[in-house]
């Protein structure tokens, strides 16, 4: 029997190289699902508004507002960094503008939506440093806010509580958040206060390394490889810290640095074997961990099957809200906090928290 050849990466992607080493994307689109996430009442009456970031650097935010309602209390600000393997997608394809729609108008929250600069084009540290640059901003919205005389324009109305403030990654939005957050939070760069980050959740976040993992041998990773390929600084391999940053930071267990956490994976993800040894390594380093590795799903599940979509906004709702009272929690989330002391667990469909 002949041998089967190795599958093109860039076929895959639907892609290719230019000779100039930027990327064309010109067929890429054709790999997400038609329309998204579905709509819902709530995420209809969402406003939306771009904001520059950086001109220079063609990087925007997205904001999202949910119906304005003058005696509601002030809502959350969910800061999201969606995936795309570092290269490919972005806050302004369709189906991540839907399911920020729906994330503002069901949880509900002002969600703030990174459009970073892409690889290979800008290679990481660019979609970090990106990241860093929207917390910042994020920053300044809320000391503005606490000046009554001149709150944020953009908010035309609503109140947003900068003291609740919480960052959800997915996939290589996950990869984004976590580095920035180590600059900002474990390394120091810069102060965020007024701003208060709450929790962060790692939706499937995008790691790797030299070395497969058993998860990993069992399917075929071209275009995991070749994102890493395109994303990391010429000369590196996937043991470079912003791929397998775990290698590096065993020295950050000395201090909690990072708030709550939440870290949400499928056991059919080739990632998951990593996503356990980040959940191991988090414990020592975040303030409380919370695992949801769900046994029937694969990478990316959400934005093909509404059912699955619908199992994220149930988890976000309830870790901002478990991670936002100081009164005592829910039966669901004290049950939750007392498992997060101990070893991860895997849940079957269904078993959120």
């Amino acid at each position: 029997m002949a041998a089967v050849p190795p599958m093109d990466p860039y076929d895959l992607l639907r892609a290719s190289l230019n000779p100039d080493g930027t990327l064309n994307r010109s067929n890429l689109l054709r790999l997400l699902p038609p329309g998204g996430a579905a709509s819902s009442t709530a995420a209809a009456a969402v406003a939306v508004e771009k904001v520059p970031l950086n001109p220079s650097h063609g990087t925007h935010l997205w904001i999202f507002l949910p119906g304005c309602d003058p005696a509601a209390p002030p809502l959350p600000v969910v800061f999201y960094v969606p995936g795309g393997g570092f290269i490919i997608f972005n806050a302004e394809i369709g189906p991540f503008l839907s399911s920020c729609r729906r994330f503002a108008g069901e949880l509900p929250a002002v969600v703030v939506a990174l459009q970073h600069r892409l690889a290979p084009e800008h290679r990481l540290p660019a979609a970090h440093d990106d990241a860093v640059a929207a917390l910042l901003w994020l920053r300044h919205q809320a000391a503005a806010a606490a000046d009554q005389a001149a709150p944020p324009p953009w908010l035309s109305g609503r109140r947003a509580d900068f003291s609740r403030c919480f960052l959800l990654g997915s996939s290589s939005g996950g990869n984004i958040v976590y580095h920035a957050l180590h600059r900002l939070l474990a390394e120091g760069e810069e102060d965020l206060r007024p701003l208060e980050i709450r929790g962060v959740v790692f939706n499937e976040p995008f790691f790797g390394g030299a070395a497969r993992t058993p998860s990993e041998t069992s399917t075929d990773l071209p275009i995991n490889d070749l994102l890493w390929e395109l994303a990391l600084p010429e000369g590196t391999d996937r043991d470079h810290p912003f791929c397998n940053p775990l290698l590096r930071h065993h020295h950050w267990r000395r201090r909690r640095w990072l708030p709550r956490c939440l870290i949400r994976c499928y056991l059919g993800d080739p990632l998951i074997d990593r996503l356990r040894a980040l959940a191991a390594e988090l414990r020592h380093q975040a303030a409380k961990l919370v695992t949801l590795f769900d046994a029937d799903g694969f990478h990316g599940i959400e934005l093909y099957d509404p059912s699955k979509f619908q199992s994220l906004i149930d988890d976000l709702k309830l870790f901002i809200s478990s991670s936002s009272s100081s009164s005592p929690p829910p039966p669901a989330a004290a049950a939750a906090a007392a498992a997060e002391e101990e070893e991860e667990k895997e849940h079957a469909s269904g078993g959120r928290f």
